[in-house]
């Protein structure tokens, strides 16, 4: 097997996905940016969600809100619905799995805060009525998603953010939101702090 072939093929599509996003993202990505950077400002909060690798991505995001990005500076409040296994397995048990991140943010979702929801897959029960609740919270909604995820789409308000990636891999689309969840870090801090990483 030619391991080198198939990684030199892997960097490129990486490369070719990101080449043909910046221009269709940039300025869904400063919207998104200018929306958490108003509520951080009114002393409200980022509450994320996502199923699977995308949890983990909410939990890249949350952890450097809560601690750092690039240099030291206050902490952000931010809050990951998937990180408590007890609460969503509780819920799960009781209410079902469609409920397990909508119940959560009856409880902890304020007006003015933001849901930012991940979806890399197709659209799941869970993550829509993350969204109608967030909504219905008056919160402020930023969706990441894919080509494929019409459904939450659907619901998005013309005020709400869609940062969607348009690509075939779900590998690629998790390495784009990745990237995107980076510059948002970035442009936080600098709006906030006056913080900019000039390397």
């Amino acid at each position: 097997m030619d391991y080198y072939k198939i990684i030199a093929e892997n960097f490129q599509r990486t490369i070719e996905t990101i080449t043909v996003s910046v221009d269709p993202l940039a300025e869904v990505i400063e919207r998104g940016v200018q929306l958490m950077t108003t509520a951080l400002l009114e002393d409200r909060k980022i509450i994320l969600c996502g199923n699977g690798v995308d949890a983990a991505l909410a939990q890249l995001f949350t952890c450097h809100l809560l601690n750092r990005f690039d240099e030291d500076r206050p902490a952000l409040p931010a809050i990951t619905l998937g990180a408590d296994s007890a609460s969503i397995t509780a819920v799960a048990q009781s209410s079902g799995i469609t409920e397990i991140f909508s119940r959560q943010l009856r409880a902890l979702g304020q007006a003015g805060d933001v849901l930012l929801c991940i979806n890399s897959s197709n659209g799941t029960d869970n993550l829509l009525r993350a969204v109608q609740t967030a909504q219905e919270r008056n919160m402020g909604i930023i969706v990441m998603s894919n080509a494929g995820d019409s459904e939450i789409a659907a619901l998005l308000r013309p005020e709400d953010v869609e940062l969607r990636i348009e690509a075939k891999q779900a590998a690629r689309i998790v390495e784009i939101h990745t990237m995107a969840i980076h510059v948002f870090c970035e442009l936080i801090d600098h709006n906030l702090f006056g913080i900019h990483n000039r390397d």
